[in-house]
C-alpha cells in the first residue's frame, strides 16, 4: 500500500533543518504501518516503542530529558545499537506520555542528528494538559484516510489512476465509466487502510463494513477512556448526530437538532474534542470569498464531516448494495456521502481548509470554498450529472474575482465563466483553472 506522505517523510529525512517529527492523525488511519515502512525502506533499523502500553519505556522520560540517556535506555531495552542518522526513532502512541513530547524540544537542541518521529491519534489530548509542548522546535504533518487515488493503487487500479494523476482529461473521459463505478466502491469501503486491506483481500465490500463497525466501536470505546466525564454524553450525542445533519438538505451543524433546546455552549466543547482528535472537520461559513479567506470565517455557523466517507455509510446504516447499485435509499443520501468526498479529498490532497457560505437572508449557498495557491475557488458539488448551477452564477457575478468550480460526473470542460471537474478528479487542481 503506497501512501503519498511517504515522500514527505523522505524529503524531512534529508532536510538539512531536520527537526523531531510528529505525525498526527486520527486512530486506524496508519500512523504505525507507514512510520515503521518507513524506517524500512529509509534507514537500516527501527527503534520502535509504544508509549501506550510500555510503562518501562514512559519512564525513560520522566526523570530528566537527558537525550543521550534516553537513547541509552531505548537502545537498551530494544537490543538496538541506535545510530545517529541511520537509526529511525519511533514513539508511537505518544500522547500517552506528556514527558516525551516535550523530550522533543531537547532532541532538536541537543541531538539533532538524531532521527525521531512521534506518532500521535490526539484522542488522548487531555492527557497533555499542563504538558510542554516543543513550539517551533518540531516538524508536523497530517495523514488522512487514503485519497482517492491512493484506493485506485491500493486496489490493483494503478493504470485506472494513471490519467487521474496525469491529469489526463481526455483519458479520463474515455474510461469514466471504470472510474465512476471505482469511485462508487470508494464511497463504501473509505480511506481507512484497514478496511481497504479488508475489501482487497476479499473483493466483499460487506468485509470492509464490518472493519468500519469496529472502527466505530473502537472510537466510542476511547471516547469512553478519554473524554472528561462531565462531556461524554453530549460528545455520544453530537457525533451520532453528524449523519443526521448531513442527510439535510440545509447541512448546517444545529445544536438543537442535536437535543431539543441545546445551544452551542453545551456542546461547543466536545466538538472541539473531536476535531482536535481528528475525528471530523469543521467547514467554517464565510461571509466572503477574500484572501486570506480565514480571516472571513465565522466560528458560530459551520457543517460538521467525519474524517472517512465510508465510515459516514457506516454510521448512516447504508447498505453497500445501495450505493454501488444507485437505488433509493442512496439516492436520498448520495449528496450527503459526495459532499463528505470532496471535503476529505480537498484536506487530504490540497492541505486546505476549506469552508462555505451562505446568504443572509435566501436560499443561495456555494458548498465549499477552498483557497488554492491564493485564489479562491467557489465550489459547487453534484452526485451526479445535473449541471443547473445557480447559486454558483450567482455568486460568481457577485464576486468575479473568485475562480467558479463544479464537481459531477459529467467530463471536464471550461465554460465562460466555470470549469466543470469530475468527482473523480478533484485531486487535480490544474483542471480548476
Amino acid at each position: 500500500m503506497r501512501r503519498a506522505l511517504m515522500d514527505r517523510l523522505v524529503a524531512w529525512k534529508d532536510s538539512p533543518r531536520r527537526k523531531p517529527l510528529i505525525l498526527n492523525g486520527a486512530r486506524q488511519v496508519g500512523k504505525t504501518w507507514l512510520l515503521k515502512e518507513f524506517g524500512r525502506l529509509h534507514f537500516n533499523e527501527v527503534a520502535y516503542v509504544s508509549l501506550d502500553n510500555d510503562s518501562l519505556a514512559r519512564g525513560y522520560f520522566e526523570s530528566d530529558f537527558d537525550v543521550e540517556r534516553i537513547v541509552a535506555s531505548l537502545s537498551l531495552e530494544l537490543g538496538i545499537d541506535i545510530k545517529p542518522q541511520t537509526t529511525l526513532i519511533v514513539l508511537d502512541e505518544v500522547q500517552a506520555c506528556p514527558k516525551a513530547i516535550t523530550s522533543l524540544k531537547y532532541f532538536c537542541e541537543n541531538a539533532p542528528e538524531y532521527a525521531v518521529a512521534a506518532a500521535g491519534s490526539l484522542l488522548g489530548v487531555s492527557a497533555t494538559e499542563g504538558s510542554g509542548f516543543p513550539v517551533g522546535k518540531v516538524n508536523l504533518l497530517d495523514l488522512h484516510p487514503l485519497t482517492f487515488r491512493e484506493f485506485l493503487d491500493a486496489t490493483g487500479n494503478e493504470r485506472l489512476g494513471g490519467p487521474v494523476a496525469a491529469a489526463d482529461t481526455k483519458m479520463m473521459t474515455a474510461f469514466s465509466g471504470k472510474l465512476t463505478e471505482q469511485l462508487r466502491r470508494y464511497y463504501v469501503v473509505g480511506g481507512m487502510p484497514e478496511a481497504v486491506c479488508a475489501y482487497v483481500a476479499t473483493g466483499d465490500v460487506r468485509n470492509a463494513r464490518d472493519v468500519q463497525r469496529e472502527i466505530l466501536s473502537g472510537y466510542q470505546n476511547d471516547f469512553a477512556k478519554h473524554i472528561p466525564f462531565r462531556l461524554l454524553a453530549r460528545t455520544m450525542l453530537a457525533w451520532e448526530s453528524i449523519p443526521r445533519h448531513l442527510s439535510q438538505e440545509n447541512k448546517k451543524f444545529v445544536f438543537g437538532c442535536v437535543r431539543k433546546g441545546a445551544r452551542a455552549a453545551d456542546f461547543e466543547e466536545c466538538l472541539a474534542w473531536l476535531e482536535h482528535a481528528g475525528l471530523i472537520h469543521k467547514v467554517r461559513r464565510a461571509s466572503k470569498p477574500g484572501v486570506p479567506l480565514s480571516a472571513y470565517c465565522n466560528t458560530n455557523a459551520f457543517k460538521v464531516f467525519l474524517v472517512d466517507v465510508g465510515l459516514l455509510g457506516a454510521m448512516s446504516g447504508l447498505e453497500p448494495q445501495d450505493v454501488l447499485e444507485g437505488n433509493r435509499v442512496f439516492t436520498e443520501f448520495k449528496g450527503a456521502l459526495t459532499e463528505q468526498y470532496v471535503c476529505q479529498q480537498l484536506v487530504a490532497e490540497q492541505d486546505v481548509v476549506p469552508s462555505y457560505w451562505s446568504a443572509e437572508n435566501s436560499s443561495g449557498e456555494i458548498d465549499f470554498l477552498a483557497q488554492v495557491s491564493g485564489s479562491v475557488f467557489a465550489v459547487e458539488v453534484k452526485a451526479e450529472e445535473n449541471l443547473r448551477a445557480r447559486s454558483l452564477r450567482a455568486f460568481k457575478t457577485a464576486h468575479p474575482e473568485v475562480r467558479a468550480v463544479r464537481f459531477s460526473l459529467s467530463p471536464h470542460r471550461r465554460q465562460d465563466w466555470m470549469v466543470n471537474v469530475p468527482l473523480y478528479a478533484v485531486s487535480c487542481t490544474g483542471l480548476w483553472e
